[in-house]
C-alpha cells in the first residue's frame, strides 16, 4: 500500500519513492520472498511496481465493485497494463459482499481463471461475518486474505478447515498498521484498553516486530505474511529480527473490535 498512498499509522515519511521500491523489491528477491501483494484502490502502485522486472515474482492484486459499463475483466486488464503482466497470480475482491449480492461476478471471477488471466481467485476480508456469508453462498475460494495477529484472531476457527480444503490464506496487518510500535505514552486515550499491553510488550519485548512476525508466520494454517514495508532498511531489519524472535505470551483477555478495525480509528 505504501508504494501507492501515504498509509500507516506509524509512518511518518509517506509513500515510498520508486527508486526506493526498486531498492525494496531487489533485496526481497534476494532473499526469496516470492509473493507480493497490491490493488487497484491502492493509488498508483500497480504502475510504480510495473516499472520494475516482476518476472520472478507472484502477483496479487484486487478489483473494486464494477460501477456502470465496467466489468471484473476490464478491471483486471487495466492492473495487467500497469503490472506490465500477462497474468496473475491472484484476483481478489476488494469487497467481498459485492460478489455476495451479485452472483454473476462470481461467475466471471470462474471464466477468468479458466482462461488462464488469473491462477486463484478469491476474497480479501475485513470481518468474520463477510467470510460466513461467502461460504454460504457456495463461493469456495483458492486463496483469501485477512487481517490476523497478536490481537487479532477473530478469523481463526473459520481458516482452518478452509486451509484443510486447499485455501490459500495470506494474513495482512501483522503490526496493526504499526499500532504496536506507537509511543503508549502519547497513544490517542482511543486505545486505553490496549496501552498497557502494548507498553508492556514495547519494555519487555527486544525484538518486538520480529516477535510478530513470528507469531503469524509460525501459524500452521498461514500460507504467506503480508508484510507492509516503507523502505529497504526497514525490510531488512524486520527480516533479521524474525531470526532472533521470542516466543510471545498469550492474550489474556479479548481485545474488542474497537481496536481490531483500523477503519473506525480517530483520524488524529
Amino acid at each position: 500500500v505504501q508504494f501507492g498512498l501515504d498509509y500507516g499509522i506509524s509512518n511518518e515519511n509517506g509513500k515510498t519513492s520508486s527508486e526506493e521500491v526498486t531498492k525494496i523489491l531487489a533485496y526481497a528477491q534476494a532473499q526469496e520472498i516470492d509473493t507480493l501483494d497490491t490493488a487497484s484502490a491502492y493509488g498508483d502502485a500497480e504502475k510504480v511496481l510495473g516499472e520494475n522486472d516482476l518476472n520472478e515474482f507472484r502477483i496479487i492484486s484486487k478489483f473494486m465493485p464494477p460501477e456502470q459499463g465496467e466489468t471484473i475483466s476490464s478491471q483486471l486488464q487495466k492492473s495487467l497494463e500497469r503490472l506490465k503482466k500477462k497474468n496473475l497470480y491472484g484476483y481478489l475482491a476488494h469487497r467481498p459482499l459485492n460478489v455476495f449480492e451479485n452472483p454473476l461476478l462470481w461467475k466471471e471471477l470462474q471464466i477468468l481463471k479458466k482462461e488462464g488471466l488469473v491462477k486463484k481467485i478469491g476474497f480479501s476480508f475485513n470481518e468474520p461475518s463477510e467470510l460466513s456469508k461467502i461460504l454460504h453462498a457456495g463461493f469456495i475460494p483458492d486463496l483469501i486474505q485477512i487481517p490476523f495477529n497478536y490481537f487479532d484472531q477473530r478469523f481463526k476457527k473459520q481458516i482452518i478447515p478452509l486451509k484443510e480444503q486447499g485455501c490459500e490464506i495470506h494474513t495482512r496487518s501483522t503490526f496493526l498498521q504499526g499500532l504496536f510500535f506507537v509511543n503508549p505514552d502519547t497513544m490517542n486515550s482511543y486505545f486505553d484498553e490496549v496501552r498497557p499491553i502494548i507498553k508492556n510488550l514495547q519494555s519487555t519485548v527486544k525484538n518486538l516486530s520480529g516477535s510478530l512476525l513470528r507469531f503469524a508466520s509460525e501459524q500452521p494454517f498461514i500460507d504467506k505474511v503480508i508484510l507492509g514495508v516503507e523502505d529497504s532498511t526497514q525490510l531488512k531489519t524486520n527480516l533479521d529480527t524474525l531470526k532472533n524472535a521470542v516466543k510471545l505470551p498469550a492474550v489474556e483477555h479479548k481485545i474488542s473490535d474497537n481496536i481490531l478495525i483500523p477503519s473506525g480509528w480517530p483520524k488524529n
